[in-house]
């Protein structure tokens, strides 16, 4: 029984749950990022080169089988070696975007978690002068 508390106590630490948490949030996260790339920018970048899809650029690589098509899938079924450079710059410009959002929200975190600076400490109360001198007249008293 020890080891399942220990494990119950490991995996209801706060840590845990915020990773959980934050691993469900980043996957949902990464498919809209996808759709943005894949839906929204590259089809303007395609428009803008020239009308191209990148995912159907690719450098075939080896012997094309006789009666292959000769699209990414059908050659990659086939087990035609491919360079896929269309796919890496979509990937590549999904990441640099995701990066980029990241970077923008841990900057904005990091503002929120700055403190502000710590207040100058109050001066210490003087103390009335009509105290000091019964306090003089006190310590004389005592001494004499």
């Amino acid at each position: 029984m020890g080891m399942m508390k220990e494990f119950k106590e490991f995996a209801v630490k706060g840590n845990v749950i915020d990773l959980a948490v934050g691993v469900i949030i980043g996957a949902a996260f990464g498919k809209i990022v996808d759709s943005v790339v894949g839906d929204l920018i590259m089809p303007v970048v395609g428009a803008v080169f020239g009308k191209l899809d990148f995912s159907s650029l690719f450098v075939v690589l080896g012997q094309v089988p006789a009666g292959t098509a000769m699209t990414l899938d059908a050659l990659k079924k086939a087990g035609v070696p491919v360079l896929a450079y269309g796919n890496f710059i979509t990937v590549a410009v999904n990441f640099l975007i995701l990066a980029f959002i990241i970077f923008l929200m841990i900057r904005q975190i990091n503002k929120l978690k700055r403190e502000a600076p710590p207040a100058a400490a109050p001066a210490p109360a003087v103390t009335p002068e009509d105290v000091l001198l019964l306090r003089e007249i006190r310590d004389s008293l005592r001494k004499g």
